[in-house]
């Protein structure tokens, strides 16, 4: 069977069951989108609590994959958590929530970041933003109840030591990601201004058809491109006036799954957990040199003793699988037959014709190159570390 039908029909069924769709347990909220996407003859899955779109009538999950690789894609993130953090001691105060830098990120600058624990694990993974009189925190769907309890219960404690912080989650705005090389291109026209020297991981307030908004360059697939905050009452109105040009399509999760993976992105809840140090997951660069010195964030101890010394027992890695496609909890072999580690995420890679999976294991068996096995449905499989990511990064620098 061709590699492109094989794609085809793991990816079809990858986007109804395996992008961590999770039932909320009660009726699904909505975002501001919903019609639209109905209109567009979505297939909706319940995510984090959430009716989210998975694919849409005029392309399924490959075909939206490939179109966002060549020309863009419109993703609806509304369900994601944002924030803003007020107040002169708001620097302080999210440092020691989270590993980066944020004292010396310049105004417009962004970073990802980690939401940490005391045991050195990684709550949450969060892209931050400098802006002039604020932080802006944009953290994940799945988290957002607990990364906003987290981040009110621990603004109560400095606020009752005398600093000045403040946490408002913002509920009136929703955000939606363009994705791909023909990104720029779109805003710009639709925005009347000029991107070219807008860098990768920066933020600025733009007013689109004199709606203000603030967009960000960057997102989760691995092409240039950015993420809208738009107020809510307009949202709908700019993601249409977006679509009218002829590059420019809606795309789902289930396509969104298989970029970010070929980009070599973690889903957190898949990739990395609370179990999971930012050593572990080959994380450390989110750690600023300044507080690699100084420490000072939840659970600094245990993280920077493991880069110190290189520990951990187990790291995350990239492989491309023979055979049938790797999902999560397939098991990692040696070629001696000892299980070394599991797969975390695992799709047909459309944009290369081959299998590709992340996974954690034991270290040692890490090395770009290293030669191993995957037991997929009883069968064993041949499978080598790569490095990530799979795809090459299409950031726009200046």
């Amino acid at each position: 069977m061709p590699m492109k039908t094989i794609a085809r029909r793991a990816l079809q069924t990858r986007s109804t069951c395996g992008v961590r769709f999770m039932s909320s347990g009660a009726s699904s909220k909505q975002t501001a989108l919903y019609s639209l996407h109905k209109k567009h003859g979505a297939k909706f899955g319940p995510f984090a609590g959430w009716d989210m779109p998975l694919v849409y009538a005029d392309q399924g999950a490959l075909d939206s994959h490939l179109h966002t690789r060549k020309h863009a894609s419109i993703f609806d993130v509304s369900h994601m958590l944002q924030t803003r953090i007020t107040g002169k001691d708001r620097h302080s105060f999210l440092e020691h929530l989270v590993v980066g830098d944020l004292k010396e990120l310049p105004v417009g600058g962004s970073t990802l970041s980690l939401f940490t624990n005391e045991n050195g694990g990684i709550e949450d993974d969060t892209i931050i933003t400098q802006q002039e009189n604020s932080l802006y925190v944009v953290s994940n769907a799945g988290c957002a109840d607990k990364d906003l309890a987290h981040l009110l219960k621990y603004a109560k404690v400095f606020q009752d030591k005398g600093a000045d912080v403040e946490v408002k989650r913002i509920d009136d705005h929703s955000l939606i990601a363009l994705q791909g090389p023909s990104s720029q291109q779109a805003l710009e026209q639709l925005a009347g201004i000029d991107l070219s020297q807008m860098s990768f991981m920066t933020g600025r307030n733009v007013d689109i058809r004199g709606i203000p908004c603030h967009v960000a360059r960057s997102g989760y697939t691995g092409e240039d491109g950015f993420e809208l905050s738009i107020p809510t009452g307009e949202v709908v109105a700019i993601t249409e006036q977006l679509l009218e040009n002829p590059k420019v399509k809606l795309a789902g999760l289930g396509a969104r799954d298989s970029l970010r993976l070929e980009a070599g992105l973690c889903l957190y809840g898949s990739d990395i957990d609370l179990t999971t140090t930012p050593m572990e997951a080959n994380l450390v660069w989110t750690v600023g040199k300044r507080r690699r010195a100084e420490g000072g964030f939840i659970g600094d101890s245990i993280i920077l003793d493991q880069i110190a010394k290189k520990g951990g027992l187990r790291r995350r890695v990239g492989l491309v699988v023979e055979g049938a496609p790797a999902r999560a909890h397939a098991k990692v072999l040696s070629v001696d037959g000892e299980e070394i580690g599991e797969i975390t995420s695992g799709v047909p890679a459309p944009s290369l014709g081959k299998n590709i999976a992340m996974a954690y294991v034991k270290k040692g068996f890490n090395k770009k190159d290293t030669a191993l096995k995957v037991k997929v449905r009883n069968r064993i499989q041949d499978a080598t570390v790569v490095k990530m990511p799979f795809v090459p990064a299409k950031y726009h620098k200046v």
